[in-house]
């Protein structure tokens, strides 16, 4: 049994909304003095999926019709649609609350501290949208930006809601081609783009990259600059600062979309080709996160939130919902480790954050270099400690305990950017065991299976949810049929939510994951798709095929790549570097390998397809599943013996 580390004091969990909730629901059935159950709320949640989902949405306030029915062919996860009939606009539901209340403050590299009121970002978010219809923005069109974890870039996206169009986003440290390889795919007809970026003490220009994305997606009619790095430089035709400038008392009325239209554009890792064009719907999005705030990470009004992350990752759309229960975000932009390691725990106690998040390889470095933020630093209003990206070692939970908060609910969640949101989650009323996720969410039916379908406890299977809920994509953008999508996620089992992370479902209903099942790469909690990878090395003329895997290495990832040289071609340390800079400037500096290996050939299927599976296992020496599959079978023992590894 894992160590207990923390346990929520009775008083706690009666002032928690996870316990209203239970109230709620179980008030006539049970006496007053009944002991909070959540196994019995969530079940509760399974078995009465209608009345959860439509108790959700009255909890919450949410602004809307939700029309006569709660959900539709609820048996067919694919088919199912929640509220098919309701209508409401993602940004009007999170612009919400006290005009005087702080909805937003930003600190950044550099930068000075900035702070809006909410009636200073309504009002902003209403010039900005009343520009994009101005130039010819209608529901549906899609809004690409490409800029910082800054004030600009949630104002964008509430714009974009509030009139119905569809939002995408990429993080500027991303190369030329990924952007392309993303943006050019849904066919933005407006882009909004940072001049740069400031990480490590270092500023980056972007400038020429964002023209060059601009001009080569020639669906783009508009490009508005917001000046980040340079307050002087260029004349802009579209200046962010001169846009929302605009004195405009025109009335502006937000656009009320179907439950189920679209509101996001998120993107796969790109493991088998060009990242998956995934689309979230505007309803499905809000109440899933709703949920999960309000009752697994028990925000309350006037809270004050921060999540450390990129609007490259799912973590920024879900951290910017949160303005829906009434919270002030508190935005970082820049290294997490500069000016010093302590950064966020200074903003984190001079701000009174109740809720933290990080990633969970954050949380590892910090515990490596052997910091401790509470020597120097103090947290009475944390009550939530959040870690997602990759699994959270147990060291680390030690660490939080020891060198943050010993009253606090360490809350290690797993989900991912096909669902915009959790699988399995934090609980206020229950307790935090090491190395363990405390529970699945409301509303969803996680379990781990084996591969023949059967359930598992106690030791490792895939994650599947096998009942439907709101936050399942509309599928893929452009994907005919629904192809791509089917196989993306039901193939495996049928009419079952197959995630792709190998998880182990404990007796007590926790979660242990133990990391993907799949070939995409991880590092550092980012996915990584090897196709991204690959179109920068194949790129090279000495190169002529490529192969990467991710190895489990000190608690979290490192990417390893095989390399097939042309002929007469050496791998020397000259032509690594070259390879390196190429993925770096083509991709991220997170797509950079660790290790790089010259090998013979590749472990390939009968139908010609390198098995990426094959080698990953043969590096952490496991057995290998389906070797008859494979064409070349002796060409595994090369991997076997590789020095350096």
């Amino acid at each position: 049994m894992s160590e207990i580390l923390w346990e929520p004091k009775k008083s706690n969990i009666k002032e928690s909304n996870m316990f209203s909730l239970y109230e709620k629901v179980f008030q006539k059935k049970l006496s007053s003095t009944k002991e909070f159950s959540y196994d019995l709320l969530h079940k509760w949640s399974l078995d009465n999926v209608e009345e959860f989902w439509n108790l959700v949405w009255d909890d919450a306030n949410i602004i809307g019709t939700k029309g006569k029915s709660i959900i539709n062919d609820y048996n067919d996860l694919i088919k199912s649609k929640f509220f098919p009939k309701g209508h409401l606009n993602f940004a009007e539901n999170l612009l919400v609350g006290e005009d005087h209340r702080e909805a937003i403050i930003f600190y950044g590299e550099g930068k000075e501290k900035k702070s809006l009121s909410l009636k200073e970002l309504k009002s902003k978010v209403e010039v900005l949208a009343k520009w994009l219809i101005k130039n010819g923005v209608k529901k549906g069109d899609r809004v690409a930006v490409l800029a910082t974890n800054s004030p600009e870039t949630i104002i964008s996206m509430l714009a974009t809601a509030a009139i119905g169009a569809i939002f995408t986003s990429c993080s500027p440290d991303f190369g030329e081609e990924g952007i392309i390889d993303r943006f050019g795919q849904c066919n933005p007809k407006i882009f909004i783009t940072t001049d740069g970026y400031i990480y490590g003490g270092k500023k980056y220009d972007i400038s020429d990259k964002a023209n060059n994305i601009s001009n080569r997606i020639s669906s783009i009619e508009q490009t508005i600059h917001i000046r980040y790095i340079d307050e002087t430089g260029v004349k802009y035709n579209n200046d962010w600062h001169e846009i929302l400038s605009e004195k405009n008392n025109d009335k502006f009325e937000f656009v009320k979309v179907s439950f189920n239209d679209p509101l996001y554009i998120l993107y796969s890792s790109g493991t088998t080709g060009k990242p998956k064009c995934i689309v979230h719907s505007a309803g499905g999005t809000l109440i899933q996160h709703i949920k999960e705030h309000k009752y697994h990470c028990d925000m309350k009004e006037n809270d004050r939130i921060m999540y450390f992350t990129t609007c490259g990752w799912m973590m920024w759309n879900w951290m910017v919902t949160a303005l829906a229960s009434k919270v002030t975000l508190v935005l970082y932009e820049g290294s997490p480790i500069f000016p010093n390691p302590l950064i966020l725990f200074e903003i984190a106690e001079k701000e009174r954050l109740s809720f933290f998040g990080a990633s969970a390889k954050y949380i590892d470095s910090l515990n490596k270099i052997k910091i401790k933020p509470n020597e120097k630093h103090s947290f009475k209003s944390l009550r939530v400690f959040a870690s997602t990206g990759s699994p959270l070692a147990p060291k680390s939970y030690d660490w939080v305990y020891s060198n943050v908060k010993k009253d606090i609910q360490l809350s290690s969640i797993s989900g991912g950017t096909d669902i915009v949101a959790c699988f399995v989650h934090g609980n206020p009323c229950l307790p935090v065991k090491k190395g363990e996720i405390q529970c699945s969410s409301l509303g969803m039916d996680v379990q781990s299976w084996s591969d023949n379908g059967d359930r598992l406890f106690n030791k490792p299977g895939e994650l599947v949810c096998v009942n439907s809920f709101p936050s399942i994509p509309l599928g893929f953008w452009n994907d005919e049929k629904d192809k791509r999508f089917k196989k993306a996620y039901f193939e495996k089992y049928n009419n079952i939510w197959h995630h792709g992370d190998f998880v182990i479902e404990t007796d007590s209903n926790s979660f242990i994951v133990e990391g993907r099942s799949d070939a995409t790469l991880n590092p550092g909690g980012i996915r990584i798709g090897t196709a991204e990878i690959y179109r920068q090395v194949e790129s090279l003329v000495e190169v002529k095929e490529a192969l990467a895997i991710g190895q489990e290495w000190k608690n979290d990832q490192r990417i390893i790549l095989f390399l097939i040289m042309q002929e007469n071609i050496e791998l020397d340390d000259e032509l690594r570097d070259k390879i390196k800079i190429t993925i770096k400037n083509g991709a991220s500096p997170r797509h950079v390998p660790a290790k790089i290996f010259k090998v013979n050939d590749f472990p390939r299927t009968r139908s010609g397809k390198i098995s990426e599976l094959a080698v990953r296992n043969i590096i952490h020496k496991k057995e290998l599943k389906n070797i008859e599959a494979l064409m070349n079978p002796e060409i595994l023992d090369i991997y076997r013996d590789i020095e350096g590894l």
